[in-house]
C-alpha cells in the first residue's frame, strides 16, 4: 500500500495485485472463487463450464492482458487428505505423506506400535467416504501478463470423474498444445476442442494413466527384446511389489515446536 498527501490524512492507494484482485471481482463477480493462497499470489477455481469464456477475457481484457500459458497441469485428488501413500504394508505414522497434519498427529507422538496402529484404524473409519462426484480430477493453468507483471492460477475440475474433460485452451494459447496432451497421456484427462490429441511421454500402445493415483506403481506390462522373435515384446510385469515408505515409528523433527516458530499446544 502507498500514501499519497492529501488534505488532512494520507490516502492509502491499493497496490497492483490489489487492482488486479478487484478488476477481477469486478468482470467475473461470483463466477470465480478465489482460493487460498500462502504465497500471496492469485488462484481462482472457475467452472468447468466458463472456463474457455474465462480465458479468454483474461488474455483479452486491457485490465488482465494474461498473453502467456506457463504451464497446465493435471491433478488426481483420489483420496486426497485422506489417506497415507497405498504400499503394500507401511504404517500412518512418521512423515506426513499429503495427509492433514492434525488428523495425523496421534500417530505422529505415538510412543509405540500398538498406538499407532489404533489411531490409524480410527482414522480409516472416518475417511470410508469416497471422493465427492466431480471433484477427483482438475486442471490448472499457470498464466501469465508481460503487460502488468502478474501471475495467475485458475483451477477446473471436471465434472464427470469416468472419462474427465474440460474444453481445450490450446485456440487462445497456443503454447497450451502439448502441455494439454501431457496432461491427457498420464492423467487421462481430454480435452475438448483440442486439434491434435495423442500421448506424449508413454508409448503408443501404453494403456493406462501412470499418474492416477490407483496406477500400480510397477505399471501393468513391461517391454523386452525378444530374440527368437527378432522384435519388442510386451509382457506382464514381472517386478515384485515393494514398500517404497520406511516401516518405522518416529517422531517427525520437522514439527518439533523447538525447530519452528510453532506455538507448543497446551
Amino acid at each position: 500500500m502507498s500514501t499519497e498527501a492529501g488534505a488532512g490524512a494520507g490516502v492509502a492507494a491499493p497496490s497492483r495485485t490489489e487492482e488486479m484482485a478487484q478488476a477481477i471481482a469486478r468482470v467475473f463477480g461470483g463466477s470465480l472463487g478465489r482460493l487460498p493462497n500462502r504465497a500471496g499470489e492469485f488462484s481462482y477455481e472457475v467452472p468447468a463450464e466458463r472456463l474457455f469464456e474465462v480465458a479468454t477475457s483474461l488474455r483479452d481484457g486491457a485490465e488482465f492482458k494474461f498473453e502467456m500459458c506457463m504451464d497446465v497441469c493435471g491433478i488426481d485428488y483420489l483420496e486426497h487428505g485422506r489417506a497415507e501413500w497405498k504400499t503394500m504394508d507401511a504404517t500412518n505414522s512418521g512423515f506426513s505423506r499429503g495427509v492433514s497434519r492434525t488428523a495425523t498427529r496421534e500417530s505422529v507422538l505415538a510412543v509405540n506400535v500398538a498406538d499407532a496402529l489404533q489411531a490409524s484404524a480410527a482414522r480409516a473409519a472416518e475417511r470410508a467416504d469416497a471422493v465427492p462426484p466431480g471433484r477427483r480430477f482438475a486442471v490448472v493453468y499457470h498464466l501469465l501478463s508481460l503487460s502488468h507483471n502478474q501471475r495467475l492460477r485458475l483451477r477446473v475440475y471436471c465434472p464427470d470423474d469416468e472419462q474427465p474433460m474440460v474444453d481445450s485452451v490450446q485456440p487462445i494459447w497456443s503454447g497450451a498444445d502439448w502441455f494439454e496432451r501431457e496432461a491427457f497421456d498420464l492423467f487421462g484427462i481430454f480435452f475438448r476442442g483440442h486439434p491434435d490429441l495423442r500421448r506424449l511421454l508413454t508409448d503408443y500402445g501404453f494403456i493406462g494413466y501412470p499418474f492416477r493415483k490407483d496406477f500400480p506403481i510397477s505399471g501393468n506390462v513391461e517391454v523386452r527384446y525378444d530374440p527368437e522373435k527378432g522384435r519388442v515384446v510386451y509382457q506382464p510385469v514381472s517386478i515384485e511389489p515393494r514398500t517404497l515408505v520406511p516401516k518405522v515409528i518416529r517422531h517427525d523433527n520437522r514439527y518439533d515446536p523447538a525447530l519452528t516458530n510453532a506455538k507448543p499446544d497446551a
